[in-house]
């Protein structure tokens, strides 16, 4: 059973900071790589060693397979970890990875393949026993079939690409007069975005929530769950605070939805972190999408289990068996995560820059994901997100009163920043009784003015 000694961190910001702190943790060296804009960010500056992969563009560094590659083979590094976003859903990097005999701290190349294509993830769910929205078995490129499928499921009905997310590629389909012009315009979307117009369809849900299963697998056919995340709070489809348990899912439906992913990884042969997301409406879950690597919201889980879930990683990777079983498993309590962008909270422009003054909160069950510090300059490069707040509480009640505390203890000076937002939604009547959906948050701007 190999032991991994030194690990490379493909990867930039809290999420890098968040691997190397696990690492060392274990007692493993960590390797930092970062863009020429990155030399002073934190996970550079505490890792073991660090190497410059090229210019601030993530193309020429943070996504730049070969030189990835040869700083883990400058370094001696034995293994990679991807963190999330970047090239950690890139089948095509796990098995460069493995095939210079280092070890991919992630998923088995095939199983990224397969979920990374949403038709073929589709499939593959359905195949495993987990619910699907109802929809097409695949892509859709005939009109008139087109037409009967939609006329079958029922309108309204949603064109979605293929490959990719992120809302790009995506149609509602109110009528079936509109189906044939809003096919074209989602495939010409999918191929600027994604090279890939392949579309495909599904009945379009009207008011659901997102609420996604962390599972983990050792590969050799044993999997668990650790529970549910609500990730409804969203803004053009992009996550902006997420708690876990939801709100609205009771146990029983955790345990029966739970066991039938476990058994659905398990049944795949699945190894390591994933996520499995489901659209939720009227005590019903419909398979959307699987993310194979760890979620930017998987501290709440981790809060909630008492499981380091990087840790966790490593082990499977180097061939371990689950720490826990099933029944090993308990959610405790409920932990609330906000993620801080560097953004105008009103407008959500970005607003990177200098970092003129920070303090983290702190105090009983309170962590902060960040990699700032003041005099950090943060670049204008990449994704907008600069921290997570983290918060748990025994009760639901109880992890918003400290968050709200949290918040207001936290000060980011030098730019922009949503905490205001966060402070606001905190105030809101239906978000503090967890009355909420994938829509509710644009609705509540839209009222704002926002």
């Amino acid at each position: 059973m190999p032991q991994i000694k030194k690990l490379l961190i493909a990867n930039r910001g809290e999420i890098a900071l968040r691997i190397h702190r696990a690492c060392h943790e274990m007692g493993i060296k960590t390797v930092a790589v970062h863009s020429t804009a990155d030399a002073d960010a934190m996970h550079v500056r505490l890792a073991d060693e660090a190497i410059c992969i090229g210019p601030p563009s993530a193309a020429e560094s943070y996504l730049n397979i070969p030189n990835i590659i040869s700083a883990a083979e400058i370094s001696g590094a034995d293994a990679i970890h991807p963190g999330y976003g970047f090239l950690s859903e890139n089948a095509k990097f796990a098995e460069i990875v493995e095939a210079h005999g280092l070890i991919f701290v992630g998923p088995k190349p095939e199983h990224i393949r397969i979920m990374g294509d949403k038709v073929e993830a589709k499939r593959t769910a359905g195949a495993l026993g987990l619910p699907l929205v109802p929809g097409s078995d695949g892509a859709i490129t005939d009109v008139a079939e087109a037409k009967k499928l939609a006329a079958e499921i029922g309108y309204p009905v949603l064109i979605k690409a293929a490959s990719g997310g992120g809302g790009r590629g995506m149609k509602v389909v109110p009528e079936e007069s509109q189906l044939e012009t809003l096919m074209q315009q989602a495939g010409s979307e999918a191929k600027a975005a994604f090279g890939d117009a392949t579309v495909y369809m599904e009945k379009y849900l009207g008011n659901p929530r997102h609420i996604e299963f962390q599972v983990f697998g050792d590969g050799e056919g044993n999997a668990i769950h650790l529970g549910e995340r609500d990730c409804s709070l969203q803004r053009r489809h992009q996550k902006v605070l997420e708690e876990a348990p939801s709100p609205v899912i009771t146990e029983a439906e955790r345990e029966r939805m739970g066991g039938i992913v476990a058994k659905a990884m398990a049944d795949m042969g699945y190894r390591g972190a994933g996520t499995i997301e489901f659209l939720w409406e009227d005590g019903e879950f419909y398979f959307i999408e699987m993310n194979t690597r760890l979620q930017v919201e998987h501290p709440v889980t981790e809060m909630v289990t008492g499981l380091d879930l990087v840790r966790e990683q490593i082990r499977i990777a180097e061939g371990h068996p689950l720490t826990l079983r099933q029944q090993d498993v308990h959610i405790r309590g409920h932990a609330i995560e906000c993620r801080i962008n560097a953004e105008d909270p009103r407008t959500f422009a970005p607003s990177p820059g200098l970092v003129q003054q920070y303090h983290a909160p702190g105090g009983m069950h309170v962590r902060v994901d960040s990699g700032l510090y003041a005099g950090y300059k943060v670049p204008p490069y990449y994704d907008s997100m600069i921290a997570k707040l983290i918060v748990y509480g025994t009760t639901r009640q109880g992890a918003l009163r400290r968050l709200r505390r949290a918040l207001e203890e936290f000060v980011i000076e030098g730019m922009k920043t949503t905490i205001p937002l966060h402070q606001a939604l905190l105030d809101d009547p239906e978000f503090q009784q967890g009355q909420y959906t994938i829509k509710w948050l644009e609705e509540w701007l839209a009222k704002q003015g926002a």
